[in-house]
């Protein structure tokens, strides 16, 4: 891998808390390992539409508390057909670029894989995605964050929710993982979380109210991961006024909240330790992998595994959800 001399460094997707600090992270270990580093704007449109910039050590100060992503994130339709990627290579090529990594989440990854596949390109991806739904990682830089946010906005609801005895859906995202709604719950003590993991096997809106979550207490928080399969905390709000008309339901949709603010402790070290990485597998000859976490060891992950939506959340920890709600 001696031929590597220039690193491009981009994110791509949603954006997660941690991505500076990967940012900063993968900047000044290219730098410290004698590599140029170029900046790319905008994900893979920045790519498309050679938005690449010369990336220093000052370039990347003081970003690691900030939430968001200095190379923006955007779309990129462009990238998805065969002649936007040629496009993209050729302006990489331009810009001397010979080697990439990738911040991002399934989306981003899948398309890390197939240009890497094209153009034989060395692709190091970093999990950046606050649903934690990436396979060969025990967590993604931005989840933990995601995770305190949404408990911090639980803790605020229930104060509404204990004066109005009422049953409150908070939706939180997730895409087709579960884990910030189980978890969410878990941590804020509510009464159940609707994932998308358990819709095939159970009605689990019917399974609350059987389990009779009125008996003991005068109000309720189910977390809801947003899903087609869920119902979405709309979908179940609008279940309650038909099916048990009794109870007072009402809906909060959290939404990007859970996407910003300055990331905390863990996802900071986090996505220090994979932005290290990166350049480490880099230099080793690595190619095609995503740097996943494995009880607390760092792993190479291979994009195909990494995006085969494998990840699946403990089926404990759903029963342990009901035992202490009683």
């Amino acid at each position: 891998m001696a031929a590597i001399k220039t690193i491009g460094i981009l994110t791509s997707g949603g954006d997660a808390p941690g991505m500076n600090a990967a940012i900063r992270a993968v900047t000044r270990t290219a730098i410290y390992n004698k590599f140029s580093v170029k900046g790319i704007k905008r994900g893979y449109y920045g790519l498309v539409y050679n938005e690449i910039e010369d990336f220093t050590s000052r370039s990347v100060s003081n970003i690691i508390q900030q939430g968001g992503t200095i190379l923006k994130t955007a779309r990129c339709k462009e990238f998805a057909t065969p002649e936007g990627r040629k496009t993209a290579y050729d302006n990489m090529r331009a810009a001397g670029i010979d080697a990439l990594v990738v911040i991002g989440g399934d989306g981003s990854l899948t398309g890390a894989r197939i240009f890497a596949e094209e153009y034989d390109i060395p692709i190091v991806g970093l999990p950046g995605t606050i649903d934690n739904d990436l396979g060969g990682t025990d967590s993604t830089i931005g989840y933990d964050t995601a995770l305190n946010t949404i408990v911090d906005a639980v803790d605020k609801i229930r104060d509404t929710a204990t004066s109005h005895e009422r049953l409150f859906f908070v939706e939180v995202m997730g895409h087709m993982a579960g884990d910030l709604a189980l978890n969410g719950a878990l941590a804020s003590g509510a009464e159940a979380a609707i994932i998308p993991e358990m819709e095939t096997q159970i009605d689990q809106l019917a399974d609350l109210v059987n389990r009779g979550f009125r008996k003991s207490k005068n109000s309720a928080i189910v977390l809801v991961a947003e899903n087609p399969s869920t119902g979405g905390a709309m979908g179940l709000a609008e279940r309650i006024k038909k099916e048990f008309p009794q109870y007072d339901a009402r809906v909060t949709i959290l939404g990007h909240l859970q996407r910003g603010g300055s990331p905390t402790a863990a996802d900071r070290i986090l996505a220090s330790r994979m932005g290290a990485a990166a350049i480490t597998a880099l230099g080793d000859g690595q190619r095609n992998v995503m740097i996943g976490v494995k009880n607390g060891e760092l792993v190479y992950v291979p994009f195909s595994k990494a995006t085969c939506h494998a990840h699946r959340v403990d089926y404990a920890d759903i029963d342990l959800v009901k035992i202490l709600s009683i």
